[in-house]
């Protein structure tokens, strides 16, 4: 049942990047690109910095000694949202977040496959490969 309801969750959380890339790609409209991206995060960090106070359990003081490869994160997450918020007005949101979910799933049977960033080894299967390939098609139909 908890697998069910991480999934569930899951498309729950697909369907709320959809909302906000919307959003912030109109609000790059108004204010700006790189200013829409800003506000995202500046919101983003007063939320989880108050949520921090109540149900943190960590240390942030560990966030310098840890590895630095392990801290690129929020630099591609700002690189992913400033993407989204100059790319959709463009080619919309379909196929923006279509494209998005491709590079994904390429992406994570690569790391998978390999053993990268502390993974465990997922070997690729011809049926994984048979429907990243049919995503591709579709993203090419919706283009």
């Amino acid at each position: 049942m908890k697998n069910i309801l991480f999934y569930i969750i899951a498309l729950l959380s697909g369907v709320t990047l959809s909302i906000e890339g919307t959003i912030y790609a109109e609000l790059g409209e108004s204010i700006g690109k790189l200013e829409s991206s800003l506000y995202n995060f500046a919101v983003g960090s007063i939320i989880l910095g108050i949520a921090l106070l109540f149900l943190g359990k960590g240390s942030l003081s560990y966030t310098f000694k840890a590895p630095k490869w392990q801290l690129s994160g929020g630099l591609l997450g700002v690189i992913y949202l400033t993407i989204l918020v100059i790319g959709i007005p463009i080619v919309g949101v379909g196929l923006a977040m279509s494209s998005v979910v491709v590079g994904q799933m390429v992406m994570s049977m690569i790391i998978e496959h390999k053993g990268w960033l502390g993974s465990p080894k997922i070997k690729v299967k011809k049926e994984k490969i048979i429907a990243v390939a049919l995503m591709i098609v579709s993203l090419v139909l919706i283009y």
